[in-house]
């Protein structure tokens, strides 16, 4: 089977873009370049296209309690325009996906979208509606990943660039994870003040077909979704398949780091096993490091003490293009990760000195 395009691959091909595979996507990875992109989301503003994204929307009498039972946040504290990000587990409270849930306005009943990551909408249809099922709930589950086209808008000049093309819709009102519906360059569209990249920013979600006309209303530098990598990684986020994944890089939230998304006082799918190792602590967890040594570390590489022994992997690393330094995120014991200590990363298999910091690498 054929990768999947997003809507604009045309037009992204003629701009020049480089396309790389993701989650079963061919998208762009960059167009001018990894670097030139990055900055201009860190100075002014970029546009993305993240159209490989995966929606599901989730609606009935009984859509909250099944929003309830497979993420691990409190979709009850939720009003219409309200977004959270969350986690979906197994049994093991070991993380399947992370996500971000929008309660949209309220038709006959709550109406939920949510935003597993790319490739992952089959999968998590089959989940929803499985478990419906089991569980004899009045909900009904749509894949509508090639409904929607979602477009990031990111930077300090984001509000400007997509008030201009929604000039009506007062977005500078919205909050961070505040969303409504708003008229883009005549197109109506779902408009959050969500993004990945530790700048302000909208994420813009329009009908497939409309795509062109509201991309080519927004007035930002096109990026790719490499200059997308280095800038979450410079804010520490996870990165679904790479920084934890359900066979390759099995972790709990509490591993991961953003146990804050776990709320215990709530069922769901995995929380006993979360319950249990919230009481004992974790062995390991997440990190961020800077190399002090020339080199650069990569996903793969293990992380090691002065003796020598592996105590660690790294699981995303690159050159940060803010800081001109190597930096990089993974696993070690939680004896290693205290800020300040000092590891060492095996670069190609030569030792590299490792400084344990905590994210964000830059100031944000």
């Amino acid at each position: 089977m054929g990768l999947r395009k997003p809507p604009l691959y045309d037009a992204h091909a003629d701009a020049g873009a480089r396309f790389t595979e993701f989650g079963g996507w061919d998208m762009p990875v960059e167009y001018d370049s990894i670097k030139a992109e990055h900055a201009a989301v860190r100075e002014a503003v970029g546009i993305f296209d993240v159209s490989h994204m995966s929606e599901i929307e989730v609606s009935g009498p009984d859509a909250t309690a099944l929003m309830q039972r497979l993420t691990t946040n409190d979709v009850t504290a939720l009003d219409p325009g309200d977004s959270q990000y969350s986690a979906i587990v197994n049994d093991e409270g070991v993380i399947i996906d992370d996500t971000v849930v929008y309660r949209l306005p309220d038709r006959d009943d709550r109406v939920y979208l949510f935003i597993p990551n790319a490739g992952h909408d089959e999968e998590m249809y089959d989940r929803w509606t499985s478990f419906r099922d089991e569980w004899d709930l009045d909900a009904t589950v749509d894949d509508v990943t090639e409904d929607w086209a979602m477009f990031a808008v990111q930077g300090p000049d984001a509000l400007e660039t997509v008030t201009d093309a929604a000039p009506d819709a007062n977005l500078g009102e919205l909050s961070k994870f505040q969303a409504t519906f708003a008229d883009v360059a005549g197109v109506e569209c779902w408009v959050a003040r969500t993004g990945y990249t530790g700048e302000d920013g909208f994420e813009v979600l329009c009908p497939w077909d409309d795509a062109e006309t509201v991309w080519s209303s927004l007035d930002a530098t096109p990026c790719g979704l490499g200059s997308r990598d280095t800038l979450r990684m410079e804010m520490g986020y996870l990165l679904s398949g790479q920084d934890f994944d359900p066979e390759d890089e099995p972790r709990t939230p509490y591993e991961a780091g953003i146990g804050f998304v776990v709320k215990r006082d709530t069922e769901f799918v995995g929380r006993d096993a979360l319950e249990r190792q919230k009481e004992a602590g974790v062995d390991e967890t997440f990190v961020g490091f800077t190399l002090l040594d020339r080199g650069v570390p990569r996903h793969g590489y293990d992380i090691a003490t002065e003796d020598g022994d592996v105590v660690g992997v790294v699981t995303s690393g690159t050159m940060s293009p803010t800081l001109s330094e190597p930096i990089g995120l993974g696993y070690v014991p939680t004896e290693y990760a205290e800020e300040g200590t000092v590891l060492y990363v095996l670069v190609r298999g030569r030792e590299k000195r490792a400084e344990i910091v905590t994210p964000p690498f830059i100031d944000r």
